[in-house]
């Protein structure tokens, strides 16, 4: 009997070792980063005697509580995840692709151009418009990706000057082409018969006029690039030119093709996200704004640990937090900023995630020897 239960310790011991190998993952980091940011959150909303919970709750509330705004916050979160896959693709591939902003502009622009002038039947228009979108985005994304591979220009330089150049283009654009018939910071509205919105899902979501069929687009955009990262010879040599270009190099892969088919595939994601917004959620185009969007993304793909899954969850809430602040600031005194101090904070621990990675590993490494020391002292107890 004694013999069973030392045999049976011993396995526990064993089975132990393993287990206390354990490292922290990505997904824990990230649930570490955004406890930490809602509660800053919380103390800052105490700093100015407002209720936490409360508060809390009607940001939860004004995102969640019916149908209607589950669509506006499905719409608000699809934007952000093309532009956290795209930041997400262009990373994992060892770019820092910062010129979201200005893809989605120049898809934008182009999808809208479309939506005002090109008139098909729906199935053939719809195809049309959104390969327009795709086309805008990756043909800008491609300058700075064609200086990095060609003359090793940092594409955080020169992602920023085409972001401004994307700007300033759209801002002379539209009052002396696309001019709405009141106000000349904005383009005149595109019809609904011309944008992605559809009855269907107005009527699925209880009257949400922001849903759009660029839900299904991104579903489609998370399988493909997810597949394309994990199983393709593509993906493959995208990653190793990310890891290591030098040994890619030498493996035989060509960096320069590689380095220019991530910016493309990063820019095409990016510019999917304006069409997303300007011809799905708000159907027209402001000039003097910069999508900030473009910029959200980046902590989006942050905190989803720069794989599609994770950009997909990170997207969505972020999207509640962007989607219920009014709620909360029309049912409380706090601040819509609030909301977005938390998401500076959780791109801020998620940053430092070394941190919380040495903190997790040191409690699973006391928690393995403490489970150790107690079957050894079982097992010096049976002998």
């Amino acid at each position: 009997m004694a013999e069973k239960k030392l045999q049976k310790n011993g396995a526990a011991l064993s089975a132990q070792k393993h287990s206390g190998e354990r490292k922290s993952g990505t997904f824990l980091i990230a649930i570490s980063a955004v406890v930490l940011g809602l509660l800053a959150g919380g103390l800052l909303m105490a700093a100015i005697r407002e209720n936490p919970f409360a508060a809390f709750s009607y940001i939860f509330r004004g995102s969640l509580m019916n149908m209607e705004r589950v669509g506006n916050t499905l719409a608000t979160a699809t934007t952000l995840f093309f532009t956290g896959l795209a930041f997400a693709f262009a990373y994992k591939t060892g770019l820092f692709n910062i010129g979201c902003s200005g893809q989605m502009l120049v898809g934008g622009i182009v999808a809208t151009i479309v939506a005002h002038y090109v008139f098909l039947p729906r199935p053939l228009y719809l195809i049309v418009l959104i390969f327009s979108a795709i086309l805008g985005g990756s043909l800008w994304a491609a300058v700075p990706g064609f200086l990095k591979a060609k003359f090793n220009v940092h594409e955080v330089v020169s992602s920023i000057m085409m972001n401004w150049i994307a700007y300033w283009s759209v801002y002379y654009y539209i009052p002396a082409h696309l001019k709405g018939p009141s106000l000349e910071t904005e383009s005149s509205a595109i019809a609904v018969t011309q944008s992605l919105r559809t009855t269907w899902l107005t009527k699925l979501f209880a009257g949400s006029t922001y849903i759009n069929i660029s839900i299904f687009l991104a579903i489609i955009a998370l399988v493909l690039v997810h597949f394309c990262l994990r199983k393709t010879t593509l993906g493959f040599g995208l990653k190793a030119v990310g890891a290591n270009k030098f040994c890619a190099e030498y493996a035989g892969i060509n960096v320069q093709v590689n380095v220019m088919l991530s910016m493309i595939i990063s820019g095409a994601l990016a510019g999917l996200a304006g069409l997303s917004y300007y011809t799905g959620y708000s159907l027209n185009m402001q000039i003097g704004v910069m999508p900030s969007q473009g910029f959200d993304g980046i902590a989006v793909a942050l905190l989803g640990a720069s794989t599609p899954i994770g950009v997909l969850l990170a997207s969505l809430f972020f999207g509640i937090l962007q989607s219920g602040k009014g709620f909360m600031n029309a049912m409380t005194s706090v601040p819509p900023e609030i909301a977005d101090t938390i998401i500076a904070v959780i791109i801020y621990f998620t940053a430092t995630s070394v941190l919380f990675e040495r903190l997790w590993n040191s409690v699973f490494h006391k928690m393995y020897e403490r489970r150790a020391s107690k079957i050894n002292n079982s097992n010096s107890e049976v002998a």
